[in-house]
């Protein structure tokens, strides 16, 4: 199949509308079958539950083009699940996994001329989301949803590519215990909305949020989650009720114990420890890992011994091996790849 007639290697991390996306709706108590549409723009009340009370979630994931031509997908079992947990948070019916994969295989597929050719650098953002389309006027769930499926072309999400990052530490909360920052929910990203324009004005490209109770251990930044590797090669993810369930640092995490033979530790990272690490970096589905070079603070600066100018060592294997096997280039534990096509 041709490709579509873009500059694959130039794009960034943006929005491109695609021919199709696929829609359901929930109306008097149940789904529709659900179908692929042509159309970009969505009608829906006034009142709609995501306009009064931000009832909406999402997720992300990629498709892939391999060397032979298929077109796959990585895990999407596990975003359908995370739909299903933000939705039961929030109040709305669940997306079941058999609608979830039929629309990202529908979807794709319909699409096959966007997703970006190997070898380029870029890949398709698949973007699920789900909200309350009926109109509420009390605070009460809504009563009619619709899901939708849409994709896009994507390049780096960082601008400048992979290259070390400059982060600050946020005076600002993310998330709050017993809240909701382990479900994908789009109030948290509007919530992270201000913190991050502001570090952007000063110069830095994400922040280090710390927990709200006590701010003294690192959380995650406004969409992704930390890595942290020890001097002596050990791979540190911090554990939070408050933290997102990152698909990707799961498989991280899986790839550096069974590919790498890396010990792995879990468990709380307090800031003050920060500064002792060799390596650190973010890791989320849009920018698989991204290193991370100086963590600025109100008492000073943490330079990273890994440097501004590349990655660490153990992250940028850690990252070639994930991509590797996103891409077909590296043997996958079973399980781990849709094909679509």
């Amino acid at each position: 199949m041709d490709k579509k007639d873009i500059k694959w290697s130039e794009i960034g991390f943006g929005y491109m509308s695609a021919d199709y996306r696929f829609q359901a709706d929930w109306k008097d108590g149940k789904w529709n079958e659900g179908a692929l549409t042509t159309e970009d723009k969505i009608t829906i009340s006034e009142c709609a539950g995501v306009i009064q009370y931000a009832q909406t979630c999402f997720e992300g994931l990629k498709a892939y083009t391999w060397k032979d031509g298929s077109i796959v997908t990585f895990r999407p079992e596990l975003n359908a699940e995370r739909m299903q947990n933000s939705a039961r948070r929030l109040m709305m019916p669940e997306v079941s996994t058999e609608m979830f994969l039929r629309a990202l295989d529908e979807t794709v597929k319909a699409n096959a001329a966007w997703v970006p050719p190997y070898g380029t650098g870029a890949t398709l953002y698949v973007r699920p989301c789900l909200f309350g389309s009926g109109p509420v006027i009390g605070v009460a769930p809504a009563p009619e949803y619709i899901f939708r499926l849409f994709v896009t072309p994507v390049g780096p999400y960082f601008k400048g590519g992979i290259k070390p990052l400059k982060i600050c530490v946020s005076d600002y909360d993310r998330a709050a215990p017993h809240g909701t920052g382990d479900i994908k929910a789009g109030l948290n990203y509007a919530m992270s909305l201000y913190p991050g324009q502001l570090a952007h004005s000063n110069g830095y490209a994400e922040n280090m949020f710390l927990d709200a109770a006590t701010r003294t251990n690192v959380e995650e930044t406004g969409g992704a989650n930390f890595l942290f590797v020890t001097k002596d090669g050990k791979l540190v993810t911090p554990k939070s009720s408050t933290i997102l369930p990152s698909i990707t640092r799961r498989s991280l995490v899986y790839v550096a114990k069974e590919y790498l033979g890396l010990e792995v530790e879990e468990r709380v990272v307090p800031f003050e420890e920060v500064s002792e690490f060799a390596e650190i970096g973010v890791c989320g589905t849009a920018a698989v890992i991204s290193p991370v070079g100086e963590i600025d603070h109100k008492n000073g600066k943490i330079m990273v011994p890994s440097g501004m100018n590349e990655f660490g060592p153990v992250l940028k294997k850690l990252r070639e091996t994930l991509v590797g096997i996103q891409m077909g280039d590296v043997e996958a534990p079973e399980g781990w790849i849709r094909k679509i096509m």
